[in-house]
């Protein structure tokens, strides 16, 4: 079934960050959509299109022309029976409100020659009825960042091991070293292909490279210790709300022990866990120079 999570509430109470929650999640954001434009969206829901296949938006107040709008339409998508939709209102205290506008020196939408403090009660008024028919309302007032997303996620029973995204890279110490790695270890101590006359010309990719790499002791050891780690630490990147973990392996070229190794590990993440594995092998199409 198709997902469709509609984000609106007050001003300044945390929207922008549970969209981009959302976007994490693998949802199709849009922000501030107006409101005549949501059955379009629906309709392009409907279709065909994979990539709409969930969607997350948010509305607000800056669209107060056609705000009145909104219940009706929400009305008519809760009956749409192929697809779940979800009005998540996001709410705080008057005083916490104020005092986000005064950190971030914004102007509120409805401070038409009016206080902060009258703008957001006529915005309460405004969306009293909005407030009444959605499916959950979030207090913001005493919430983290962190704290806002897992509610997110935990409202949407989110796997968010599902969502968490692991890129293991080879690459050669003699090129470019990867700027965007989180963990990053060097494999040059262990015994070089390339000195083997028969493999020099071929890859970690080939098996009997691979094979080459792994029959000794101390990549047996290096191996059974990195993956001890990783068991140990990746679920505490996912807890702390991270989506990405690029992991660099690197040898002196980058096309026998490091592409060796970041396939092993790979391949043993895909099997022991429920992450998105990318393998990216950035020097393997090089041509073969000194190692």
């Amino acid at each position: 079934m198709k997902n469709l999570v509609i984000l609106t509430g007050m001003s300044g109470a945390g929207k922008s960050v549970a969209l981009e929650s959302l976007e994490d999640m693998g949802y199709f954001s849009i922000d501030n959509l107006p409101v005549p434009l949501l059955p379009k969206i629906v309709e392009m829901m409907q279709s065909t299109n994979e990539h709409m296949h969930d969607v997350a938006l948010s509305i607000d107040l800056r669209d107060r022309k056609f705000f009145s709008q909104l219940v009706p339409v929400i009305n008519e998508l809760i009956t749409e029976k192929e697809m779940r939709t979800s009005i998540v209102f996001l709410d705080a205290s008057d005083s916490k409100l104020i005092s986000r506008y005064k950190e971030t020196r914004r102007s509120h939408p409805l401070n038409d020659n009016v206080t902060l403090s009258e703008a957001i009660q006529n915005e309460r008024q405004l969306l009293k009825d909005v407030k009444k028919v959605s499916s959950y309302i979030i207090d913001t007032t005493d919430l983290s960042t962190k704290k806002l997303k897992e509610n997110i996620s935990n409202y949407l029973n989110y796997d968010r091991n599902e969502g968490f995204t692991v890129n293991v890279l080879s690459f050669g110490f003699k090129h470019e070293i990867p700027k965007d790695a989180d963990i990053m270890f060097d494999v040059r101590f262990l015994p070089n292909p390339f000195y083997v006359e028969e493999l020099r010309p071929k890859t970690g990719l080939d098996e009997d490279v691979y094979n080459y790499i792994m029959q000794f002791k101390d990549t047996d050891i290096f191996y059974n210790k990195f993956v001890e780690l990783l068991n140990f630490t990746l679920p505490l990147y996912v807890k702390e709300g991270k989506t990405q973990l690029n992991i660099a392996i690197g040898c002196t070229g980058g096309q026998h022990r490091s592409v060796a190794l970041a396939e092993r590990i790979s391949n043993y993440l895909r099997t022991r866990h429920t992450y998105r594995v990318n393998t990216i092998h950035k020097e393997v199409h090089r041509a073969l120079d000194d190692e």
